[in-house]
């Protein structure tokens, strides 16, 4: 399990981040992008998950900008509460928590980053404007199509649900055309499907879009 610790981004901002350890040796660090729900119980779990698989896991609080200790669950409200949330944040302001985090594990060695949701959104930025990022991993990322052309500093790879509404398929064809060297991969789910406590959970999609995740991290962070 993991804890919160206080980060102070470039221009000055405090903010919480969860931050997990591996039982031994760090493989690398990786900084784990929430969704629109905040650090909440499934993102805890997953920064669990990466430090269980060797890794320094964080997961900076991004909306501690307009509100602290946001945590939010699943149902309608909380989904309209999210997007409120997430309409107000800036990507700018959210890459300088993004990079702090990625800071603070930076002495576990090399670093990835891995987005779901509006987190994938933000974790293909990071892997395009910001350096200091072995390797990348966005999952189901909303607007994505918008900024599919930006180049990558570093390794990415896609994972998108062929059922998810919530991403226009015009999105994912702008992303594979723009780059054909990156591995684009579709599941037969929709959209949240990495997320168990999600209605929309597919447990074998997420079970196949880790494994293709931690494939590429063990290749480019350790």
């Amino acid at each position: 399990m993991g804890e919160f610790m206080q980060l102070t981004a470039s221009d000055g901002h405090k903010f919480d981040a969860y931050l997990a350890q591996p039982s031994g040796k760090p493989r690398g660090g990786v900084v784990v992008v929430q969704e629109i729900f905040g650090i909440n119980a499934h993102i805890q779990s997953v920064v669990d998950d990466y430090a269980a698989e060797g890794y320094l896991a964080i997961a900076p609080a991004l909306f501690d900008r307009i509100e602290p200790k946001i945590e939010l669950g699943y149902e309608a409200d909380d989904i309209e509460k999210g997007r409120d949330y997430k309409t107000r944040s800036e990507t700018d302001p959210a890459l300088l928590d993004i990079a702090a985090a990625r800071d603070t594990v930076a002495a576990a060695g090399k670093v990835g980053v891995v987005g779901y949701c509006w987190g994938g959104f933000l974790a293909w930025v990071a892997a395009t404007r910001i350096d200091g990022f072995a390797a990348g991993a966005s999952y189901y990322g909303g607007g994505i199509g918008a900024v599919a052309e930006e180049k990558p500093k570093c390794p990415v790879i896609f994972h998108f649900g062929e059922q998810d509404h919530a991403i226009p398929k015009e999105d994912v064809a702008k992303v594979k055309a723009a780059h054909p060297e990156l591995t684009v991969n579709m599941y037969p789910a929709g959209h949240g499907f990495n997320c168990d406590h999600r209605g929309s959970f597919d447990a074998t999609s997420a079970k196949v879009a880790k494994e293709r995740t931690l494939e590429l991290f063990g290749a480019h962070i350790g």
